[in-house]
């Protein structure tokens, strides 16, 4: 199985580009962040003829998630993140596909900070904290995939000196990401890829993807029965170097088969 997760920054307007990237890669599993689209405006017609089933929380000119599943629907579990009634953005979408729980996030930016955007993402942050708890506690098959907006280490960033007061990089946003990996999540990309840099974002700004001047902020995290079964993951750098692309590339893991358990017979 391979689960796949990339913001689009726009999902009508990359359109052509998110059509082209599932024709190509074919990823059974796709979590769509930064949608960018009232939930009447997603354009399921089109993905649907792609071949994927799709479930997804859209919202007016921001944010906005979804899942979709190839030659398969997904059956939504939650809609949202816990622990907040009052919250009304489109963040969080939950859903079930061939046995694996699929949990699609695009957790706030936070800039400007020190600030009000900054305190809703810690606090955002320290929800995603409580729920994955609940779910690692499962014990299901369960992966987090998203746009996290944080870059782990200095090591997932080109040159960390002059990002030191965005968001992405502040202590507090660090130190609760090392909160959900301590939870026992394994962070599939650096699994794969070990000391060697990894990069999934590239600023619009000063070429920055030309001089591939990139940070890794887009991680796909992994509960113990999934750990057990992946084989690799990767970046599809080139859709970021197709004309009018999002800022992200696609980030995914390539998981084994399920490890069938003997049933014991009785004597």
């Amino acid at each position: 199985m391979k689960i796949a997760t990339f913001n689009v920054n726009g999902i009508n307007t990359r359109l052509p580009a998110v059509l082209a990237w599932l024709g190509r890669e074919r990823p059974d599993v796709a979590c769509l962040q930064e949608l960018k689209a009232a939930h009447e405006a997603f354009p399921r017609q089109a993905i649907e003829a792609a071949g994927y089933g799709v479930v997804w929380h859209g919202q007016k000119a921001w944010n906005g998630v979804a899942i979709l599943a190839r030659d398969a629907q997904p059956v939504e579990v939650r809609r949202g993140l816990p622990g907040d009634p009052g919250d009304a953005q489109s963040r969080y979408l939950e859903a079930e596909v061939g046995g694996v729980l699929v949990g699609c996030l695009y957790l706030p930016n936070g800039n400007p900070q020190p600030g009000p955007k900054f305190d809703y993402k810690l606090a955002w942050f320290d929800r995603l904290i409580a729920h994955a708890q609940r779910l690692w506690d499962s014990g299901a098959p369960v992966v987090l995939a998203g746009d996290y907006n944080v870059v782990p280490t200095d090591e997932d960033i080109y040159d960390p000196r002059s990002w030191r007061k965005d968001a992405l990089l502040q202590p507090e946003s660090r130190e609760r990401y090392r909160r959900l990996l301590d939870q026992g999540w394994t962070d599939s990309l650096r699994q794969a890829f070990g000391d060697r840099r990894v990069y999934t974002f590239w600023d619009y700004f000063r070429n920055r993807w030309e001089r591939d001047a990139g940070l890794r902020i887009d991680h796909l995290l992994l509960s113990a029965p999934l750990a057990q079964r992946l084989e690799t993951a990767g970046v599809d750098r080139w859709v970021r170097g197709e004309p009018r692309p999002s800022d992200h590339a696609p980030a995914w893991v390539q998981l084994g088969a399920a490890r069938r358990t003997r049933r014991r017979t009785a004597k």
